[in-house]
Protein backbone atom coordinates (compact mmCIF):
# COMPACT_ATOMS: atom_id res chain seq x y z
CA UNK A 1 0.00 0.00 0.00
CA UNK A 2 1.37 3.46 -0.76
CA UNK A 3 1.43 5.89 1.88
CA UNK A 4 4.81 7.71 1.81
CA UNK A 5 4.32 9.93 4.95
CA UNK A 6 7.13 9.05 7.53
CA UNK A 7 7.89 5.01 6.78
CA UNK A 8 6.23 3.86 9.46
CA UNK A 9 4.58 0.27 8.86
CA UNK A 10 0.57 0.04 8.92
CA UNK A 11 0.63 -1.59 11.96
CA UNK A 12 2.38 0.41 14.21
CA UNK A 13 -0.87 1.59 15.55
CA UNK A 14 -1.60 4.25 17.98
CA UNK A 15 -2.97 3.74 21.57
CA UNK A 16 -5.96 5.53 23.07
CA UNK A 17 -7.46 7.97 20.05
CA UNK A 18 -10.57 6.84 18.02
CA UNK A 19 -13.92 5.51 19.66
CA UNK A 20 -12.19 2.85 21.90
CA UNK A 21 -15.63 0.02 21.92
CA UNK A 22 -16.21 -1.93 25.36
CA UNK A 23 -13.99 -4.84 26.26
CA UNK A 24 -14.86 -8.09 24.52
CA UNK A 25 -16.97 -5.74 21.82
CA UNK A 26 -15.80 -5.28 18.43
CA UNK A 27 -16.82 -3.32 15.25
CA UNK A 28 -15.85 -5.60 12.69
CA UNK A 29 -16.15 -9.37 14.04
CA UNK A 30 -13.02 -10.93 13.12
CA UNK A 31 -14.83 -13.67 11.51
CA UNK A 32 -16.24 -11.40 8.97
CA UNK A 33 -14.50 -10.57 6.24
CA UNK A 34 -13.00 -6.82 6.05
CA UNK A 35 -11.60 -5.20 3.31
CA UNK A 36 -8.70 -2.03 4.04
CA UNK A 37 -9.78 0.97 2.46
CA UNK A 38 -7.56 3.56 3.74
CA UNK A 39 -4.69 4.44 5.70
CA UNK A 40 -4.15 7.67 7.95
CA UNK A 41 -0.57 9.90 7.44
CA UNK A 42 0.39 12.37 8.49
CA UNK A 43 -1.33 15.33 10.38
CA UNK A 44 -2.44 18.17 8.50
CA UNK A 45 -2.35 21.79 9.52
CA UNK A 46 -2.92 22.55 13.48
CA UNK A 47 -6.62 21.70 14.04
CA UNK A 48 -7.06 17.86 14.05
CA UNK A 49 -6.99 16.97 9.94
CA UNK A 50 -5.12 14.28 8.68
CA UNK A 51 -3.80 13.45 5.20
CA UNK A 52 -5.97 10.26 4.26
CA UNK A 53 -4.73 7.60 1.72
CA UNK A 54 -7.57 5.73 0.10
CA UNK A 55 -7.78 2.55 -2.00
CA UNK A 56 -10.78 2.96 -3.62
CA UNK A 57 -11.74 3.94 -6.63
CA UNK A 58 -13.49 6.99 -5.99
CA UNK A 59 -11.61 8.18 -3.02
CA UNK A 60 -14.53 9.54 -1.28
CA UNK A 61 -16.52 6.78 -1.12
CA UNK A 62 -14.88 6.70 2.21
CA UNK A 63 -17.37 9.16 3.72
CA UNK A 64 -20.21 7.27 2.85
CA UNK A 65 -19.33 3.78 4.76
CA UNK A 66 -20.01 5.05 7.88
CA UNK A 67 -17.51 3.83 10.66
CA UNK A 68 -14.41 2.45 9.67
CA UNK A 69 -12.36 0.30 12.31
CA UNK A 70 -8.80 -0.39 12.98
CA UNK A 71 -6.95 -3.50 12.12
CA UNK A 72 -7.91 -5.05 15.45
CA UNK A 73 -11.12 -3.81 15.37
CA UNK A 74 -11.34 -2.39 18.64
CA UNK A 75 -11.17 1.29 17.23
CA UNK A 76 -13.57 2.72 14.82
CA UNK A 77 -13.43 6.35 13.26
CA UNK A 78 -15.70 8.40 10.70
CA UNK A 79 -14.85 10.85 8.22
CA UNK A 80 -16.42 13.96 9.12
CA UNK A 81 -14.67 16.02 6.15
CA UNK A 82 -12.75 15.06 3.64
CA UNK A 83 -11.45 16.97 0.17
CA UNK A 84 -9.07 16.59 -2.25
CA UNK A 85 -5.65 17.05 -2.28
CA UNK A 86 -2.65 15.96 -4.13
CA UNK A 87 -2.82 12.22 -4.78
CA UNK A 88 -4.64 11.74 -0.54
CA UNK A 89 -7.64 13.61 1.25
CA UNK A 90 -7.39 15.69 3.76
CA UNK A 91 -9.75 14.79 6.09
CA UNK A 92 -11.37 14.81 9.42
CA UNK A 93 -12.20 12.54 11.62
CA UNK A 94 -15.11 12.93 14.60
CA UNK A 95 -13.46 13.54 17.98
CA UNK A 96 -10.30 14.19 16.68
CA UNK A 97 -9.42 18.03 17.19
CA UNK A 98 -6.05 18.87 18.10
CA UNK A 99 -2.47 18.15 15.53
CA UNK A 100 -1.39 16.17 18.60
CA UNK A 101 -4.24 13.29 18.42
CA UNK A 102 -3.92 13.25 14.64
CA UNK A 103 -0.04 12.96 15.10
CA UNK A 104 -0.57 9.49 17.26
CA UNK A 105 -2.80 8.43 14.41
CA UNK A 106 -0.90 8.51 11.69
CA UNK A 107 -0.36 4.31 9.76
CA UNK A 108 -3.02 3.14 11.08
CA UNK A 109 -5.38 1.52 8.57
CA UNK A 110 -8.93 1.47 8.13
CA UNK A 111 -11.26 -1.06 7.98
CA UNK A 112 -15.04 -1.89 6.24
CA UNK A 113 -16.82 -5.00 6.46
CA UNK A 114 -17.04 -6.84 2.75
CA UNK A 115 -20.29 -6.68 2.64
CA UNK A 116 -20.52 -3.03 2.36
CA UNK A 117 -18.70 -2.98 -0.49
CA UNK A 118 -20.47 -3.03 -3.85
CA UNK A 119 -20.77 -5.99 -6.08
CA UNK A 120 -17.79 -6.62 -8.45
CA UNK A 121 -18.17 -6.69 -12.11
CA UNK A 122 -17.31 -10.37 -14.15
CA UNK A 123 -13.59 -10.57 -13.75
CA UNK A 124 -13.37 -8.04 -10.83
CA UNK A 125 -12.42 -9.24 -7.41
CA UNK A 126 -11.87 -7.59 -4.55
CA UNK A 127 -8.21 -8.76 -3.14
CA UNK A 128 -9.78 -10.20 0.52
CA UNK A 129 -11.91 -12.58 -1.57
CA UNK A 130 -8.67 -14.15 -3.52
CA UNK A 131 -6.62 -14.23 -0.42
CA UNK A 132 -6.94 -17.86 1.13
CA UNK A 133 -8.18 -19.58 -1.82
CA UNK A 134 -6.72 -22.83 -3.43
CA UNK A 135 -4.80 -22.85 -6.56
CA UNK A 136 -5.00 -25.77 -8.41
CA UNK A 137 -3.57 -26.65 -11.99
CA UNK A 138 -5.73 -27.38 -15.74
CA UNK A 139 -5.78 -31.31 -14.64
CA UNK A 140 -7.01 -30.61 -10.91
CA UNK A 141 -3.47 -31.10 -9.13
CA UNK A 142 -2.80 -29.03 -5.94
CA UNK A 143 -0.50 -25.87 -6.15
CA UNK A 144 -1.10 -24.27 -3.12
CA UNK A 145 -2.78 -21.24 -1.35
CA UNK A 146 -3.19 -17.71 -2.37
CA UNK A 147 -1.49 -15.82 0.43
CA UNK A 148 -0.92 -12.08 -1.03
CA UNK A 149 -1.53 -10.18 -3.89
CA UNK A 150 1.20 -7.46 -5.45
CA UNK A 151 1.10 -5.45 -8.14
CA UNK A 152 4.76 -3.52 -8.62
CA UNK A 153 3.10 -1.45 -11.62
CA UNK A 154 2.70 -4.36 -14.32
CA UNK A 155 -0.27 -5.62 -13.71
CA UNK A 156 -1.54 -7.94 -10.52
CA UNK A 157 0.58 -10.61 -9.68
CA UNK A 158 -0.54 -13.86 -6.86
CA UNK A 159 1.67 -14.96 -4.29
CA UNK A 160 0.96 -18.43 -4.38
CA UNK A 161 2.59 -20.91 -1.23
CA UNK A 162 3.06 -24.35 -1.99
CA UNK A 163 2.87 -26.98 0.55
CA UNK A 164 6.05 -28.28 -0.60
CA UNK A 165 8.36 -25.80 -2.36
CA UNK A 166 9.30 -22.70 -2.86
CA UNK A 167 6.41 -19.48 -2.75
CA UNK A 168 5.14 -18.99 -7.04
CA UNK A 169 4.32 -15.25 -8.21
CA UNK A 170 2.19 -15.48 -11.19
CA UNK A 171 0.51 -12.81 -13.01
CA UNK A 172 -3.44 -12.45 -12.45
CA UNK A 173 -4.54 -12.92 -16.03
CA UNK A 174 -7.19 -14.67 -17.45
CA UNK A 175 -4.23 -16.60 -19.55
CA UNK A 176 -2.38 -17.92 -16.52
CA UNK A 177 -5.96 -17.97 -14.22
CA UNK A 178 -8.84 -19.12 -16.37
CA UNK A 179 -11.15 -19.84 -13.77
CA UNK A 180 -11.75 -18.33 -10.50
CA UNK A 181 -14.42 -20.52 -8.45
CA UNK A 182 -15.10 -17.72 -5.48
CA UNK A 183 -17.92 -20.45 -4.47
CA UNK A 184 -15.59 -23.13 -4.54
CA UNK A 185 -12.88 -21.55 -2.99
CA UNK A 186 -10.01 -22.18 -5.65
CA UNK A 187 -8.62 -20.95 -9.03
CA UNK A 188 -7.27 -23.22 -11.90
CA UNK A 189 -3.71 -21.66 -12.80
CA UNK A 190 -2.46 -22.46 -16.46
CA UNK A 191 1.25 -21.47 -15.78
CA UNK A 192 2.54 -18.84 -17.94
CA UNK A 193 4.09 -20.13 -21.15
CA UNK A 194 4.80 -16.90 -23.28
CA UNK A 195 0.93 -16.29 -23.37
CA UNK A 196 -0.95 -13.38 -23.45
CA UNK A 197 -4.83 -12.61 -22.42
CA UNK A 198 -7.12 -9.80 -20.71
CA UNK A 199 -6.11 -9.29 -16.76
CA UNK A 200 -8.98 -8.87 -14.65
CA UNK A 201 -8.81 -6.57 -12.46
CA UNK A 202 -8.95 -6.37 -8.55
CA UNK A 203 -9.54 -4.24 -6.02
Amino acid sequence: MTGGDDGREPDDLAGGIGHVLPEGESVAPRAEKTICVARIGAAHGVRGAVKLWTFTEDPFAVTRYGPLSSKDGLRRFEVAQAREANGFLVATLEGITSRNEAERLNGIELYVARDKLPATDEDEYYHTDLIGLTAVTTSGEPLGRIVAIHNFGAGDILEIAQENGPTMLLPFSNAVVPEVDLKGGRVVIDPPQEIEGDEPSTV
